[in-house]
C-alpha cells in the first residue's frame, strides 16, 4: 500500500500529467519583461517569495483542509473551501489558471475511470487544489505527501518557466531546485498546521504583475 501511494504521488506530480501546468508562469513572465528577474539569483528570490507568501503555500493550506473534508465525506465543506479559494485570486489570469487545471484534472479522472468523480461533478468551477486533494484521498496519499507533492510541482513549474524566460541554463535550473527544494518540508508542515482562517496570499506586487501580464505585448505563458 505504501509503495502504491508513492507511485500514485509520482504520477500526480509528473510533468506529463495533462493539466497544462507548463503553460503558466504566475506573473514571472512580466517580472522578467520588466527586468526585475534577470538572472539565477533574482529568479531564486522571486520564486522563494512566491512560495512562502503567494498562491503556493496558500493553496497548500487549502489542500490540507480539503483532504480532511473528503476523508470525512463532507463534500459541502470541500466545495465551500473551493469557493473561498477561487475568491482569493486577484486577477483573471490567476483565476483562469486554477480553474483550467482543476477541470482538466477532473476530466482526466472521468476519462480514466479510476475512481468515482461524482462529488467533483457537483462543482461547476473546480479549482486545481480541489481536484488535487480529491485525487490524494482516493489514491491513499498521506496529507504530507499530497501537500509536499503539490508544492514540488509548483516549484518545478516556476523553475522551468524561469529557465525559458530569463533564460537560464538547465544546470542553473537544477541548482535552483537543489536550493529551494529543501524548504518544502518546512512549508509542508506549516500548511498542515495552519488554520484555514490564517491562510494568506497577500502579495500586492504579484497581483499587479499578473494583471499587467494580461496586456503584455509578447507572451509565452498564459499567466
Amino acid at each position: 500500500m505504501i509503495a502504491q501511494s508513492w507511485i500514485r504521488l509520482i504520477q500526480l506530480i509528473s510533468p506529463v500529467l495533462p493539466v497544462g501546468a507548463y503553460t503558466y508562469s504566475q506573473g514571472l513572465e512580466w517580472a522578467v519583461e520588466k527586468g526585475q528577474v534577470h538572472d539565477q539569483s533574482s529568479a531564486c528570490v522571486w520564486i522563494e517569495d512566491c512560495l512562502e507568501y503567494g498562491c503556493a503555500l496558500f493553496d497548500a493550506v487549502y489542500i490540507a483542509h480539503m483532504i480532511q473534508a473528503w476523508k470525512s465525506n463532507d463534500t459541502a465543506q470541500a466545495l465551500k473551501w473551493n469557493e473561498d479559494l477561487l475568491a482569493s485570486r486577484e486577477s483573471a489570469e490567476l483565476r483562469a489558471e486554477t480553474l483550467q487545471m482543476g477541470l482538466s484534472l477532473r476530466r482526466l479522472f472521468l476519462d480514466l475511470d479510476c475512481f468515482p468523480a461524482q462529488p467533483l461533478q457537483q462543482c461547476e468551477q473546480c479549482s486545481f487544489p480541489l481536484s488535487w486533494s480529491y485525487a490524494a484521498v482516493h489514491w491513499n496519499l498521506e496529507p504530507d505527501q499530497a501537500v509536499m507533492g503539490y508544492l514540488w510541482s509548483w516549484l518545478e513549474n516556476q523553475v522551468l518557466a524561469a529557465v525559458k524566460l530569463v533564460p537560464l541554463g538547465q544546470t542553473a535550473g537544477q541548482s535552483l531546485l537543489l536550493k529551494l527544494g529543501p524548504l518544502l518540508p518546512h512549508f509542508t508542515a506549516k500548511a498542515l498546521h495552519t488554520p484555514i482562517s490564517q491562510a494568506a496570499n497577500y502579495m500586492p506586487a504579484l497581483a499587479l504583475a499578473s494583471c499587467c501580464h494580461e496586456t503584455q505585448y509578447t507572451r509565452l505563458f498564459r499567466s
